[in-house]
């Protein structure tokens, strides 16, 4: 998407590193550090925002909290509906989860429902302890009882917006922003 479509710049490269900053605190806090840790980013964007957060556990507690990345494709409820436009993934958890912490990392909250996917596609690979939720955003209208546990910014949209998280890694540049929809 062209910037001239973007409503607004909700958070800039620097208050996104502040932001990441502080959920790598806040997950390390709440969990009683980070030695059961264990990060799974979901694909697309989830999974790089999960290599920062590590990233600032390494720096700060000396501790390399293992990461994975989740496909949640083939755990859809609407699969059957869009089969020939899903594109798999890559899924590598390279540690057993059982017993461990696992913090689930995705860019934007919205409906709940591919929570609810990579919550079962966890759930098949192990029995861990707890299961958390991290997100950048949460932008409200859930559909499922689906409720984050770290987030880095909570931003009420209406259905004709759409946020977009922005990755320099990705997309050239890191930020966050709100975006008109055509509906």
């Amino acid at each position: 998407m062209e910037k001239q479509n973007y409503l607004a710049e909700i958070v800039d490269a620097n208050g996104m590193q502040r932001t990441l900053k502080r959920l790598a605190s806040e997950i390390v806090e709440h969990s009683g550090g980070a030695e059961n840790l264990v990060f799974v980013g979901l694909h697309t964007r989830g999974y790089p925002l999960a290599v920062r957060l590590k990233a600032f556990i390494k720096k700060e507690e000396k501790i390399d909290v293992p990461l994975g990345r989740l496909d949640v494709t083939l755990y859809r409820d609407d699969i059957h509906h869009r089969a020939e436009s899903l594109e798999m993934q890559v899924t590598e958890v390279p540690v057993d989860i059982d017993g461990k912490i696992v913090i689930l990392i995705d860019d934007v909250l919205y409906t709940g429902r591919t929570i609810r996917a990579a919550l079962d596609a966890l759930v098949d690979m192990g029995r861990p302890a707890a299961i958390r939720l991290a997100v950048m955003v949460d932008r409200g209208h859930r559909e499922l009882p689906i409720k984050a546990d770290f987030i880095g910014k909570y931003l009420p949209t209406s259905r004709g917006e759409e946020v977009s998280v922005k990755m320099k890694n990705i997309d050239g540049e890191d930020g966050v922003y709100l975006i008109a929809t055509d509906d």
